[in-house]
This record gives structure tokens, sequence and C-alpha cells, in this order.
């Protein structure tokens, strides 16, 4: 059969850097880091004290009182880059076929903060499980894409994808089989995370996973940095609108790009670390070409994975290096992280939507906080350290690997590439 073409007709961002997608890109291109001391409760006992939280956000804005305290804030989020992708999308809902139109969505946690507080209420009390009925619904990873689809009717398919931190990307690439494989005209993708919260914090550093740079927050995350130590947590989320081709055509839309192709792999080594020579970033960076039918010299940059841990930035840097061999050395290659922290399941998306706007704008953001070179990491590599750079962005890859070993890679491409 021949596969369809899909297209991005719509964007919505919540980030740690700006609350919709202009900000959001504002934030990137000026090199703005969104790592602050934690406001969400009193993290003075933490190892760590700080995170990327999402700021001046007051839900009630966006979702009625009664509903919103009804969602855990993970879901809460993606109610709200869901609405503003489908304005941005321009659809007619009265004539969408909502039969057609479905929702697949990505959460590495769900609803953490949720499970925390109705445990520690139940821990306070005498034993009786007395909890509240909303408990099971706004904690479980899988009714963000619930609300979405109650919230526009679309009745197409709808599921969550939960694989870490490679949870969004793998949202994307199961929404991009969808439509070119017919099933589906059109789907809401994407992901959100709200895990800034005692028990998330807590336990990443129990594992020593989070930079612990209390005293300068804003420079925390280092990826590819000599002194990085660790990576910051983030919160958020980030919707696309994917679409068929022909279908959006038809109805006139704004197409930013294409979806050229996905890949996804297995470490196959180790619940956290990476492999050390980075096999299974090689393997999904290889997979997702050959999905798109392009070769590595087509590739004008990465957005890597680069979380500024020691291993894993190493292991990355190997990797694209065995890809794309001498090539890489003409490629932007960034790290966003280095201002939105890690959003774990929500990374992959809202770094796809950087890719996106990149080639939009022909600018590919910084990777800030660079001070030291690491001399473990190829210096000629371009790693558009601190400074955005402009270039004619055609095809841009974004790279996603979560624990337990899973990676997953997306290709973004001018329409006419």
């Amino acid at each position: 059969m021949v596969l369809k073409r899909v297209v991005v007709t719509g964007l919505g961002a919540l980030t740690p850097i700006g609350n919709n997608i202009q900000e959001y890109w504002n934030g990137l291109i000026n090199g703005v880091s969104g790592a602050a001391t934690i406001t969400h409760y009193d993290a003075s006992k933490h190892k760590t004290q700080f995170a990327c939280e999402v700021k001046n956000f007051n839900v009630e804005d966006f979702i009625d009182r009664k509903e919103a305290r009804k969602m855990d804030r993970y879901a809460q989020y993606a109610i709200v880059t869901a609405e503003e992708a489908v304005k941005d999308a321009g659809f007619d809902l009265e004539k969408l076929d909502k039969d057609r139109v479905g929702v697949i969505w990505g959460s590495g946690i769900g609803g953490l903060e949720t499970f925390q507080n109705e445990m520690l209420d139940f821990a306070k009390g005498d034993g009786t499980p007395r909890f509240n009925p909303f408990f099971i619904p706004k904690m479980i990873a899988d009714i963000a894409g619930g609300h979405i689809s109650i919230k526009y009717g679309f009745r197409g398919p709808n599921f969550t994808t939960v694989s870490a931190c490679a949870s969004s990307t793998n949202a994307i690439i199961d929404a991009f089989n969808y439509i070119r494989l017919g099933q589906a005209d059109a789907m809401i993708t994407g992901g959100s995370e709200a895990a800034v919260t005692i028990a998330g914090m807590g336990g990443f550093n129990a594992m020593h996973a989070l930079s612990t740079r209390n005293d300068d927050p804003k420079t925390a995350s280092r990826p590819m940095d000599k002194d990085r130590d660790g990576f910051v947590l983030g919160e958020g989320a980030g919707t696309l609108i994917l679409e068929e081709y022909e279908h959006a055509v038809a109805r006139g839309a704004k197409i930013y790009c294409e979806i050229g192709g996905g890949g996804m792999s297995a470490d196959a080594y180790h619940i956290t670390a990476p492999h050390p020579e980075g096999l299974g970033a090689k393997n999904v960076m290889l997979n997702c070409l050959r999905d798109a039918g392009l070769t590595p010299t087509d590739v004008d940059g990465v957005n890597m994975h680069g979380t500024s841990t020691p291993l894993g930035d190493m292991a990355e840097s190997k990797a694209i290096l065995h890809v794309f061999g001498e090539h890489a050395y003409t490629m932007n290659l960034n790290s966003t992280k280095s201002m939105t922290g890690h959003l774990l399941g929500a990374a992959g998306v809202i770094e796809t939507i950087s890719s996106i706007l990149s080639i939009k704008h022909g600018i590919v953001p910084p990777t800030i906080n660079h001070f030291t070179d690491d001399e473990s990491i190829d210096s000629k590599l371009n790693f558009t350290f601190n400074v955005a750079q402009k270039r004619d962005v055609k095809v841009l890859m974004s790279n996603t690997f979560g624990f337990g070993g899973h990676n997953a890679c997306v290709l973004v491409k001018k329409l006419d590439i």
C-alpha cells in the first residue's frame, strides 16, 4: 500500500520558559533558563531545591474550577496545550469527521502529585481507607488523552504511550503511523508531565540523577559541559496536530512541516544508564533515517536528548558520530533541556516543537550554560553553545531516551523535501 503523507498543522505549548507557542519560542531563541527555586511546596529539605516549573499559570483561566479539581496538574497542562493547538490548526469542528480524529498522548508518570497527596492524607488517618472519589481517574496516566477526546468529541484511536522520557515521542510516532496507514485523518498528540513534587524530586534525588547546584539554579542544566552534574527536573506539556496531507490541503490549512519518519530501539543494557557506546541511540537514529528514506547527509541538525548527565551526553555524542560521520561536523546539534529542564514524558514533544519552529524560522536555539569543554566529547561538533544560530533548516531529528533503555527519534522536514 502507498503510505499517506503526514503534516503538522497545529502547535500548543506550556513550558518553564513560556506558556504558549510564541512565548516558548522567544524563550528558546533568547537562551532563557527556566530553572529557579521550587515554589510548588517547601523543598528546603531536599538535596535539590530547584526545578524548571511552569510559571504564572492559573488553571482557572482555561478550565472551570470545578472541572479542574477533578484533574491532576499533568492533565490540566494537557488540556491547555491541546486547546491552543486545536485553535492553531483552524479546525471547523462542525465539519470535521470526529470518528476519524484521534488522540494519542504520552506521559512517563501521570498523576504523581495526586497519588502522593492521597497517600500522605491516608497516612495521617486511623487506617480507614478513605480516598477522594476522583483519586483513580486523576492519577492514571491515560486520563489526559481521555479528557482531550471528551472535550472535543474526537472518537478516533485513543490511548497513552508510557516509555519514560521517550513517551511523547513514541506518541507522535504512533499518531504518525495511524494517519499514514489511512486509519485516521488527524491526530492530537503530544505529552504532559507534572512531577515537580515531593515524591518526584525525592525519588530522582535518591537516584543521584538531579543536579544539586542549589547555589546557581539557572546554570545547573549544562549539557555537554565538563562540570555537568545531573539533569534539572521540568514540567509542562506540548501538543501537535498531525494531519493527512490531502485532508489538510482540502481545508486550506496552514502547514508547518512534514513528519518524515520515526525510529525506535532499545538499549537492552541497564535500567537507568545508557549503553556506554550509545548503541541504542545509534540504532534509533538509523531506524528513523531508514523510515524517512533519507541519508545522514540530508540532516541539518539534531535536537539531542542532552539531559546534562555525565554518561548520557557522552554516549549520545558518540552515537551521533557513528551515524553521521564527517557530516556530523557540519550539523547544528543542540539541547533545549539546558533551558527547559527535563520534562520527562513531555520532553519529546516540546523538543519536536522546537525543531518544527527552527524549520519555520531558520534559527537553531542554543545549548546554554556552556562554560568548559569536556575532553571526552569531540570539540569539533557544533553544539550551538550559548547563542542561537541562523541556518536554512530543511531536516531535523529529535532524540528522546527513557529509563529502561527506551529510545525514540522523530524526523521533521520542510514540506518540499
